[in-house]
Parts: structure tokens; sequence; C-alpha cells
């Protein structure tokens, strides 16, 4: 029997060591929110800059390491291969990581937030390439449901090691060594079989332009990109200010971002475990996503009717939110799904760095409104607007579930 009939075991190394990849790029993406202002207060940054100034431009320079480093590390993992791209972006993340906890200007923070962004935006897209392409079709959505739930309690234990540690500086040193430690771990990871078949037969793999030069695959690119609107919005904008919303709320109790924060990364948690099975078990993903936004829309809606609610029931609705939205596993996994293996690894890293893109447009768009609108009218426009579009994409998009990867693309 040969290695590409051999059974695979869904716990099988791949799916680990992507799965503890995953965990330790959401520590770092959240332990940044965490600890972005007392870090900056460390430096002697004035408040009003930590708030608009500098802490804002830390925020944009990291989303652009994420950009960037979504295009780079798609276009390595389809030439180079997918193991090239796990390697490299979590040795580069994790000296970011580290040298972020030997920082003393603000310069220096600018910098090493832009180089850990770079490293971040190739993990999750290569581990879920890997897995998807080692997986048989009829396993691969438990692969993927395992890398994501394993991956987003990095928010949950970035959390509470903040909270437990209190030095900014040492928190970003344990993400630092967790990362280097994972490279040990990696040794023993296979290459995916369907990408080592091409190898030395396609040579046009990994073209990011490509992606744009057919109107058929352009209008696929962008569905899968659309699909996880609804998620950064909840995150970064009900969560993000969720404070505000609370006082516009008139919530009692005095409401933290952090917090809540962290209640929605606990419901993400068991949001993505519970959409990947139900996939399975539907066998459908399109099916999921569809629930899943209903769901995201019911709790929206109770979220904006939380006036005078107690502290514990806005924490319980934040909950409920980042189980709605809980369908990250399964987004990433339609559009690794969707591509031929010459162009799959350029997709599903850029979709969901993309995707994490989109939180500017959305903070753009909620702060034009607000000059028309009162705050809490301007959050609801934009969250009907962000499910809407991820409604009717779901939809319209191609049904992926027990499909066979094993193709390339004409390009």
């Amino acid at each position: 029997m040969n290695s590409t009939n051999r059974p695979v075991s869904v716990f099988n190394i791949a799916v680990v060591v992507a799965s503890l990849g995953y965990f330790v790029d959401i520590y770092d993406l959240l332990l940044f929110t965490i600890v972005r202002v007392p870090s900056l207060q460390s430096l002697g940054v004035p408040q009003q800059e930590i708030d608009t100034g500098v802490g804002l431009l830390l925020i944009n320079v990291q989303m652009l390491g994420l950009l960037v480093g979504g295009i780079f590390w798609g276009i390595i993992g389809d030439k180079k291969g997918r193991l090239n791209v796990l390697f490299g972006s979590i040795l580069i993340y994790s000296v970011a990581n580290i040298a972020n906890g030997f920082i003393h200007s603000t310069n220096e923070y600018l910098l090493w937030r832009f180089v850990a962004g770079l490293g971040l935006a190739g993990e999750l897209g290569a581990g879920i390439t890997l897995v998807s392409e080692l997986l048989p079709k009829e396993k691969r959505g438990y692969g993927t449901m395992i890398v994501a739930t394993v991956g987003v309690s990095g928010a949950v234990a970035a959390n509470f090691i903040a909270k437990m540690v209190g030095d900014w500086r040492i928190c970003y040193f344990i993400g630092g060594g967790l990362g280097l430690a994972l490279l040990a771990l990696r040794v023993g990871v296979m290459e995916s079989h369907m990408f080592n078949s091409i190898k030395s037969s396609t040579s046009n793999r990994g073209s990011f332009l490509a992606l744009f030069t057919r109107r058929d695959r352009f209008l696929k690119y962008l569905k899968c990109m659309l699909l996880g609107t609804p998620t950064w919005f909840v995150v970064g904008i009900l969560m993000a200010f969720s404070n505000k919303f609370a006082v516009e709320m008139n919530v009692k109790g005095s409401i933290s971002p952090g917090d809540a924060v962290a209640f929605c990364y606990t419901g993400l948690v068991l949001g993505d475990f519970s959409s990947g099975l139900i996939s399975q078990l539907w066998q459908s993903r399109r099916k999921v996503m569809l629930l899943f936004l209903v769901l995201t829309s019911i709790f929206v809606f109770t979220y904006f009717q939380m006036h005078g609610a107690e502290t514990w029931l806005f924490y319980t609705v934040c909950f409920a939110l980042g189980f709605g939205v809980g369908f990250w596993a399964i987004f990433v996994t339609i559009a690794a799904e969707s591509f031929g293996t010459n162009l799959r690894a350029t997709v599903a890293t850029t979709v969901p760095n993309f995707a994490r893109g989109m939180l500017p447009l959305i903070s753009l768009l909620f702060t034009g409104l607000q000059s028309s609108f009162t705050y809490l009218q301007s959050g609801a426009i934009v969250a009907a607007i962000c499910i809407a579009v991820a409604l009717i994409t779901s939809w319209n998009i191609e049904e992926t579930f027990g499909k066979d990867l094993n193709y390339v693309e004409e390009l």
C-alpha cells in the first residue's frame, strides 16, 4: 500500500501541529490587543496617543503586515510547499514576539508588530491547506474543525496568562517560546502528496494575479472573502467597543472590552467545534454557514436590546455572539476546497487575512454613519449590512463538502 492510499487518522501529526500553530497565532493576536495599552503606557506614551495616534497606528501596521504576509505566504505555499510556510511563518512571528518583549521605543514596537503580522499571516491558511489535502475527503472537515477549535482557544489562554503573569514583556516571551518549541514538533510532518504530485509537472503555481484574470474565478474568490465579514464586525466593533455600547444602553456595572473579547472567543471555541461537527453530520458546508449566520443575526439583535441589562447578561450575549460567528473553520475550509492544488494555499492564506483586512473598512463605515445616526443605530446598520452580505454569499456559494481536491486550475 503506498502513502497516498494509506488510511490517515484525523489526529495525525499534521493536524496536531497545525492546531498548535494556530493556537500560538491567535494567542499573539489577542495578546497584542490585551497588552497594547499597558505596554504603551510603560513606554511613556500619553493616553490620548494610546487611544488614537500611536495605538491606532500600531493596529494598522500589524494589519498591513497581515495583508502583505497573506499574499507572500500564500504564493510561497503553492510554489515551494505547505511545510515551508508552516516553518517560515512560525519562525518569523516567534522571533517577533520575543523581540516585542525587548522594545524600548514606539518605533521598535511598530517595526516588530509589522514583522509579527507578516509571520502570523501564513499560519492558518497553510495549516488548513495541508490538513485538507492529507485527510480523505470524508474526514477533512473533522481535521479543520480541530485546527480551528484548538487555535481559537489560544485567545482564552492569552487572556488568562496576561492576567496571571501581569508583565506584558513576559507574556510576549511566552508566546515566542511556544512558537519556537513547535518548530521541533514540525520536523515530523510530511508534505501534502497533492502538492508533491504537481510540483514537477505544474509550473504556474501560486499565481496571485490569476485570481483576477477570469470573472468566474474572481467572483468565487470574492465570495470566499465576504463569508468572513460578520466575524470581524462582531469582534472588531461589538466586542472592541463593548464598553461604549454598554454605556449607550445603560448596562448596569462597568463593561471591560478585554473581558467581552474573552467571553466572545470562548463562544467561538464552542462555535467552531459545533459548526465543524454539524457540517460533517449534515455533509454540507453551505447549510451550516446559513444556520450560523441566522444564529448570528438573532444574537446581534439581542445585543442591541441590552438596555439596562445586568453585567452578567451582557457578557452572556457576548459569549452567544462568539458562538454565532464560530464558523471560522467552515469559512476557511470552503476557501481551501474551492480552488485547485496550484492555487489552494494562495487562496486559503489570503482569504482569512483579507477578511481581517475588511475591519478598517467596516470601522470607517461605522464612524461615518455616526454623523447622521446615533451610535447604536450606526452599529445596527453596519451589522445588518455585514450579515446580509454574508447570507447572500452563503446562499449562492458552491457546496464543497466531499469535493475531490486533486486537480489544478487552468490559468
